[in-house]
């Protein structure tokens, strides 16, 4: 079996920490799929206007490794408690794949990288290779009474930010929501809790750096990345 990237990401997530753990989590950051030259053709494309979410399949490609193992440490039980692979979503699995949920914000056909796509809430780094893509669709792929596992107790989880407003009018104005969002999803592991170390999530050509003390992130510092 063979499988060839038919497409790949490209957004603010310029590196592996700090992007969101799950789709869906922070809408706020918007992204573009374009496609591979083999497959940028706007009839493959045909009806996918007139629905609202799509799947995306993808490679975990920062993250691919010799071997797997039966048991992960998922960072939301903090990165202590090995559960087995398959009940969670890690990145480390015996084949790298990923499924990804999106909001489908616009389709346009004829661009000079010919058709390319519009999507909102991706938790795919800049540069990931996607493999395919499917219709979310909501009569068969909504379960309201689906359970959770031991994921359930941690959804709601988020951070208060403070962004100091000295800070944040050194950001672009359409990077300031998705950041906002970003950080507030709380992109430390989950068994770092000194308040007084500074951690770095680097986002839209910035490097965002923060305390977290009782529930609350502090922005301290920007730098504007190279």
């Amino acid at each position: 079996m063979e499988c060839k990237p038919i497409a790949t990401i490209h957004n603010d997530y310029t590196a592996k920490f700090g992007i969101p753990r799950q789709s869906g989590l922070v809408e706020e950051v918007e992204s573009k799929i374009i496609f591979e030259p083999e497959y940028r053709n706007a009839d493959a494309l045909r009806g996918i206007e007139g629905y609202s979410h799509l799947w995306l399949l993808w490679v975990f490609s920062q993250a691919i490794r010799e071997g797997w193992s039966p048991t992960v440490l998922p960072p939301r039980l903090g990165g202590k408690t090995r559960m087995g692979v398959f009940a969670t979503r890690s990145p480390f699995r015996p084949n790298p794949i990923g499924l990804s949920s999106v909001k489908l914000l616009d389709v346009e056909l004829h661009t000079k990288d010919g058709p390319v796509l519009h999507v909102a809430g991706a938790d795919l780094m800049d540069g990931t290779p996607i493999l395919d893509i499917k219709p979310y669709l909501p009569f068969t792929d909504s379960h309201p009474d689906a359970l959770g596992g031991f994921a359930d107790p941690v959804r709601d989880y988020h951070l208060e930010v403070v962004f100091p407003d000295s800070l944040l009018q050194q950001v672009p104005l359409r990077l300031r929501k998705p950041v906002l969002g970003l950080l507030a999803q709380d992109p430390r592991p989950s068994y770092q809790n000194d308040p007084e170390r500074v951690y770095g999530v680097a986002f839209g050509g910035y490097d965002f750096r923060f305390r977290v003390a009782d529930g609350v992130l502090t922005v301290c510092e920007i730098e504007k990345l190279n």
